[in-house]
C-alpha cells in the first residue's frame, strides 16, 4: 500500500486494501488505513480521504490525521486543513509537526498573518519540530548537514562545489521552485534560501569526496522539498 501511495497507483491500492479482508481474511490495522489516507490524499481525493478517516473502526491516531493534513498542504486546501489541525490538537495539543504544517498551509496561500499567529502559539506552547538534516556516508564515516550549515571542516570546498553545481544545472534548465520557500520575502531572496538546503550540501560534499561516477546515497529525516527534488533530476 505504501508503494502504491508513492507511485500514485490509486486503483491498485484500493484493490489490495479491499482484498486484505475479502480474499485473505486480514483485518486492516490503523497503519493500513494511514496508507490509504495518504494514497487518497496524494491523488487529490481529499473528500474520500476524510471520509475514510471518519470511518476507521478504531479511534484514529493523530498520525492518521497528519496524513490528511499533509495532503491539505500539497493541494492548498486551507479550510479543510484548519479542521484537520483542530482534530490533531484535540488528540495531541503540542504536536509540533501539525503546527508547522498548518503554518505552511497558511503561508502557501499568502495568509502571512495567520501563519505568524500559528508560529507564535507554537512558541508559547514550547513545541519544537526536529530540524531537517541530511546524512551521507563517506569512507565509513557519516557526515550530517543542516540548512546553511557552516560547521563542516570542508565547508569552503563544499560551498564552492555547490555554487558551480548550481550554475551547471541552471544552464541545463533548472528553475528554482520558489514556492517551496514559505516566507514573505522577495523572489531573489527565496532563490538564495533554496541554494543551501541540507541535501544539496550533502550532495556537494559527496561529489568532492568520491570518485566521479560513484552513486551517492543521501538520507534525510524529513520529506525532500519540491525544489531539491527538482534540482537532483539534473
Amino acid at each position: 500500500l505504501s508503494g502504491c501511495s508513492h507511485a500514485g497507483l490509486l486503483d491498485d491500492g484500493w484493490h489490495y486494501f479491499v482484498s486484505m479482508n475479502r480474499d485473505y481474511d486480514i483485518l486492516p490495522t490503523v497503519e493500513h488505513f494511514m496508507c490509504m489516507v495518504d494514497l487518497l490524499g496524494r491523488a487529490g481525493k481529499l473528500d474520500e480521504a476524510e471520509h475514510l478517516v471518519h470511518n476507521i473502526p478504531v479511534e484514529p491516531y493523530a498520525a492518521v490525521w497528519m496524513c490528511l493534513l499533509g495532503a491539505c498542504r500539497i493541494h492548498g486546501d486551507v479550510k479543510r486543513g484548519m479542521h484537520v489541525a483542530e482534530c490533531i490538537f484535540e488528540l495531541e495539543p503540542e504536536n509540533a509537526a501539525a503546527f508547522v504544517l498548518l503554518s505552511n498551509i497558511y503561508a502557501a496561500s499568502g495568509m502571512w498573518d495567520e501563519a505568524t499567529k500559528v508560529r507564535r502559539v507554537m512558541k508559547v506552547k514550547g513545541s519544537r519540530k526536529m530540524p531537517g538534516h541530511s546524512c551521507i556516508e563517506v569512507k565509513r564515516r557519516v557526515h550530517e548537514f543542516f540548512v546553511g550549515d557552516t560547521s563542516h571542516p570542508q565547508k569552503k570546498a563544499i560551498y564552492t562545489k555547490l555554487q558551480r553545481l548550481t550554475m551547471q544545472i541552471q544552464e541545463a534548465g533548472y528553475i528554482p521552485v520558489t514556492r517551496a520557500v514559505l516566507c514573505d520575502v522577495e523572489e531573489l531572496t527565496k532563490e538564495q534560501m533554496l541554494y543551501y538546503h541540507s541535501e544539496k550540501l550533502a550532495m556537494a560534499f559527496g561529489l568532492i569526496s568520491t570518485p566521479p561516477g560513484r552513486p551517492l546515497s543521501i538520507t534525510k529525516n524529513l520529506r525532500v522539498c519540491s525544489d531539491c527534488h527538482s534540482a537532483t533530476k539534473f
